[in-house]
């Protein structure tokens, strides 16, 4: 299966199974499986392992504790259209995790803005401070 124009993935990684789906159908949907149940073994794949750890990061609860991840999908009443939606499903949470994030740079507000700031606290001070009622002289 292609996931972008650098990455591949075999065949013999991919499991497929196949459930009764649920939702409309009529008959047709109390016989005919055509829910998919796509499964990749991330852990046994020969990806980069920075590339694992993003994948792994993304595919959060669809995630088995044996490195498997899992891509339902039982949007529609065909069998082939679910199958090729889990593949698509598949191959962008790869894709996305093929890429690395880019870095943050620190960056410091201006001095401008700071003053902006401090400036608009003087004056939400001076506010509340004319709410308060006047001190008694004893």
């Amino acid at each position: 299966m292609r996931v972008n124009d650098e990455i591949t993935i075999d065949e013999a990684l991919l499991e497929e199974r196949y459930a009764r789906a649920s939702g409309p159908g009529g008959q047709h949907v109390n016989k005919a499986e055509t829910a998919v149940q796509l499964r990749f073994d991330l852990a046994a794949s020969p990806l980069p392992d920075a590339m694992k750890a993003r994948a792994r990061r993304l595919a959060g609860s669809r995630l088995t504790s044996l490195g498997v991840i899992i891509i339902h999908a039982e949007d529609d009443r065909s069998r082939e259209r679910n199958r090729q939606l889990a593949r698509k499903r598949l191959a962008a949470l790869l894709d996305k995790a093929s890429k690395a994030p880019k870095p943050r740079k620190a960056s410091r507000p201006s001095l401008a803005s700071v003053k902006r700031q401090k400036e608009q606290k003087a004056q939400t001070a001076r506010k509340k401070a004319l709410r308060r009622p006047p001190a008694r002289d004893d």
